[in-house]
């Protein structure tokens, strides 16, 4: 009987972590920085955030980058680790000595399989705590300084049924405002725009009021809301209020959106008292799968990573990222498919899909690899 962990568990479980631990930096970094500075560099720069601000919202961004982040890393580092080890024949020597490809595979299914509880923890509990975490800064944000969530230059998307644009900040007043009003289907009922305005919190209805000044309203035509060229005269007055609500940055689990609640709480909502609809019990219990196999994905893609990294033979670093990315935007692209039926009766399977497919293809690739 051999060793229980042996030379070749060594050699090739730590290029496959150190590689992995190597990519998930590296990505998260890139991944935390574009959502940051996205979301929150114009508050940095304009209205003086501290840098504990920023660091909060780093600590709460990260765990949402890691539910990509590690399966890729895993993927790439296999494609990487495999593919040199084939290239320099040392897979071969291995396979001479007698070792099955199982047997010299054991360690990055046993990393995989600790990333899978690891991605499990992350994408049920600790991710979902994250964002709701942000928004309440947000909120918070929004109550000591209700300009701080309307970014001069910039699209709002954050407050539901408006779509807010100012040009620009003059003081304590948005100059070049436009608000577009939408329907609950999302579709532009009106159209607002003013040459300035003031954001005033208002703490008995927990809103912010936007004030505009001299404003113009557009209503849409109901024959065909969605046709922007016959537009219809609306409002026109000096001083016009438009309540922000802000449910939306704020922690209550009866408003949250399902993918700012831990798995708990969701399981709770399709428990709880409350009437839901069908839609809304698709959709959580859609964001639920979607967690659960995110979390799979990592046994998957080091299943399928390892055929694909033996029979590529690549040394260079560059080509094996760039396979990780195609087999990863195929395995994404399936979900983000899967996520806009979310509404739809079928949408929990079908978020299971991709993964599915990815451990069915790489076992069929691997058993393949086995045999010869």
């Amino acid at each position: 009987m051999g060793p229980l962990i042996s030379h070749s568990d060594r050699y090739i479980g730590r290029q496959v972590l150190f590689a992995t631990i190597f990519g998930v930096v590296v990505l998260s970094l890139i991944f935390v920085l574009g959502n940051l500075f996205k979301q929150i560099f114009e508050l940095l720069v304009d209205r003086n955030l501290p840098v504990n601000s920023v660091l909060q919202f780093i600590l709460y961004i990260l765990p949402y980058s890691l539910i990509f982040t590690i399966p890729w890393s895993l993927l790439t580092a296999v494609l990487l680790v495999f593919g040199r080890l084939s290239a320099d024949n040392e897979l071969l020597s291995f396979r001479m000595s007698g070792m099955s490809m199982f047997r010299l595979c054991r360690p990055v299914f046993l990393i995989a399989g600790a990333l899978v509880f690891m991605s499990f923890l992350i994408n049920t509990r600790i991710a979902p705590r994250g964002k709701a975490a942000m928004k309440e800064t947000l909120y918070n944000m929004a109550i000591e300084d209700p300009l701080a969530l309307i970014v001069p230059d910039k699209v709002i998307y954050q407050f539901p049924n408006y779509r807010i644009y100012a040009g620009s900040r003059d003081g304590e007043k948005l100059i070049g405002l436009e608000v577009v009003e939408l329907d609950e289907n999302k579709n532009p009922i009106r159209y607002i725009k003013a040459k300035e305005a003031g954001v005033e919190y208002d703490e008995a209805g927990d809103q912010l009021l936007l004030i505009l000044d001299n404003a113009e309203g557009i209503i849409k035509n109901d024959k065909d809301p969605t046709d922007f060229d016959n537009l219809l005269p609306g409002l026109s007055a000096e001083k016009t209020t438009i309540p922000l609500d802000l449910s939306s940055f704020r922690n209550n689990p009866k408003k949250l959106k399902p993918g700012n609640l831990d798995t708990n709480a969701l399981k709770e909502r399709l428990n709880g008292a409350d009437a839901l609809s069908q839609k809304k019990r698709n959709e959580i219990r859609t964001e639920i799968q979607k967690r659960h196999s995110f979390a799979v994905a990592c046994f998957a893609f080091a299943l399928i990573g390892i055929p694909l990294g033996v029979v590529g033979q690549r040394r260079e670093t560059t080509s094996g990222f760039a396979f990780s990315m195609i087999i990863a935007f195929l395995y994404f692209l399936g979900i983000i498919f899967a996520d806009n039926k979310s509404s739809e009766d079928i949408a929990p399977l079908l978020m299971w899909v991709p993964t599915a497919l990815m451990i069915m293809i790489g076992a069929i690739l691997f058993f393949r690899l086995s045999r010869n």
